[in-house]
């Protein structure tokens, strides 16, 4: 199972087979709880109307009514003390509450009680076969209860019995030609017997039985049959669930494992060395993000190789004028007369090679600027401290341009020109622009700052010839060396403008150029947060 989306529908499969056999097990316990329920529901009115009976009576009396019952009803009955009878507490509660308890001792068979009032007494049965006993006895006992009141008053009485008993099911007296039976079924009515006939649908019973010497029949019923749910059914609707819920689920999964097979397929041709591999981002879900910071890693990683071939390309060119240099010096080294030439031709080796020195650190730290964040340490600066020392440090070498404060602001909540800032990069990026107006101004470079109370600008002016607008984006790009306004013969390797973007970057900040409005030359302006996060 190399797919993960295998190994998904796998497992969901595994959790929804399980769930279906749990979901058996509480089938079947539910059509437990459920008969249980029913045979509750069929036994209550009628052990309730025996347990009521029995209250008045005197012991004697009431074992002699509870052997006839017994014997005509051919329900085993007997009277026990509650506390012989092995309850637990809810069972006991139960019949507390007046509520019969029914417990099942066989398939059809079960143990039926009752309390008899308040007394500590149960009256229980054993019942064979519980609709049919339950119907005769009930049959019996609300006869021998009727027959007590006059013809007139036992409707009355039966539904005061109906209301007070609960009954779990329907009782009426009516006439024998209301009685919806046959001709033989009235005739074996009319004799007295019992009688017990299907509803019209054939899913339940009616049982009939004539009070003698009384125009009624009394009717009780419908009984209908406790059906269990089929286990069978439930295992057909967890089929089709199953199905409809794997089809729903490759239906969801299927874009995605196309979508990630996509990204597969643009990371392995980016291995292969097609760089220019993208992929679609579709949605803002989570594979549409991973998509975007796939493109954002691919158009990074393009740009670094790029920016890596112009470097050797452009360090190639860099190196060759100084190693020629270096070479002519020692050949005219060989080929010098006096010690002086001598020592004209080292100086100049001297110089080429402090070039090149130079030139390799600022290879060295831009590449540490380019490829990731740098450990930084952000402290407490203060501006005009670090703008007096930058001055001190590059006026000297230049006389001919003069490195001035120009006006500044302060912060307005009293912290004066302190800024947070890593002290050794800030100094290098200051540095880089300062010599670099030095180099193309005039005669005047000023430099000056701004603190707002979210962020703050520090600005490097020139009065030199500055430069074209159509420049201004391209001028930060490593080794680019504008050969109109800014000449080749200015100096510099081109790495000084982006080792600033790098340093400034990695503030939180931009660095950006414009025009001097008050010198005419270029504006350089470094702008990052004053607190960083």
């Amino acid at each position: 199972m190399n797919s993960i989306f295998l190994r998904i529908y796998g497992g969901m499969l595994a959790v929804l087979v399980l769930a279906a056999l749990l979901g058996v097990g509480a089938l079947q316990l539910l059509n437990e709880v459920r008969a249980d329920q029913y045979r509750e529901h069929l036994a209550q009115g009628t052990f309730r109307l025996m347990a009521d009976n029995l209250v008045p009576m005197v012991d004697v009396e009431r074992r002699r009514a509870v052997v006839v019952w017994g014997r005509l009803l051919g329900i085993p009955l007997q009277i026990q003390a509650l506390d012989a009878v092995e309850l637990d507490g809810g069972a006991r509660n139960r019949l507390k509450r007046g509520q019969v308890l029914v417990q099942q001792t066989g398939a059809h068979a079960a143990t039926v009680y009752s309390l008899l009032g308040d007394q500590q007494l149960l009256l229980s049965g054993e019942v064979q076969q519980v609709s049919e006993q339950l119907a005769r006895a009930t049959v019996y006992l609300l006869i021998d209860e009727l027959i007590r009141y006059p013809h007139a008053e036992q409707p009355q009485r039966l539904a005061a019995l109906k209301e007070a008993k609960q009954f779990g099911f329907d009782l009426r007296l009516v006439s024998l030609e209301q009685a919806d039976l046959d001709a033989d079924q009235r005739r074996r009515v009319d004799e007295g017997d019992t009688v017990m006939a299907l509803g019209k649908g054939g899913d339940s019973i009616h049982v009939f039985a004539g009070i003698v010497g009384t125009p009624w029949v009394l009717e009780i019923g419908p009984l209908y049959q406790m059906n269990p749910y089929p286990p069978q059914l439930l295992v057909l609707i967890g089929a089709l669930g199953l199905s409809l819920i794997g089809l729903m689920v490759y239906l969801l999964v299927r874009p995605l494992e196309q979508r990630l097979s996509a990204l597969e397929e643009a990371a392995t041709r980016i291995a292969s060395g097609r760089l220019d591999a993208r992929v679609p981002t579709r949605g803002s879900d989570s594979v549409g993000r991973l998509a975007a910071a796939f493109n954002a890693m691919a158009e990074h990683l393009q740009r670094s190789l790029s920016i890596q071939r112009e470097m050797v390309r452009a360090v190639s060119h860099e190196l060759r004028t100084p190693v020629a240099r270096l070479r002519f010096g020692l050949e005219m080294i060989g080929d010098a007369e006096s010690e002086a030439a001598r020592r004209k031709y080292m100086d100049g080796m001297d110089s080429d090679i402090q070039d090149l020195d130079k030139l390799v650190d600022e290879m060295l730290t831009y590449a540490r600027l380019e490829q990731g964040a740098p450990a930084l340490n952000f402290q407490q600066v203060d501006l005009d401290e670090l703008i007096d020392q930058v001055i001190t440090e590059l006026a000297p070498l230049r006389a001919s341009v003069r490195v001035e404060r120009g006006p500044s602001r302060d912060a307005v909540d009293g912290s004066g020109a302190c800024v947070e800032a890593e002290l050794r990069y800030l100094h290098r990026a200051l540095q880089n622009l300062v010599s670099n107006a030095m180099r193309h101004a005039e005669g005047r470079v000023r430099v000056s700052y701004r603190i707002g109370q979210q962020r703050c600008r520090l600005d490097i002016e020139d009065d030199g010839p500055g430069v074209p607008e159509e420049a201004w984006e391209r001028i930060f790009t490593p080794f680019l060396r504008l050969d109109d306004s800014r000449t080749r013969a200015s100096g510099g390797h081109g790495l000084g403008l982006s080792i600033v973007r790098r340093i400034i970057y990695w503030h939180g900040g931009r660095a950006q150029i414009s025009r001097s409005e008050s010198l005419g030359g270029a504006c350089f302006s470094l702008l990052w947060p004053r607190k960083q996060g």
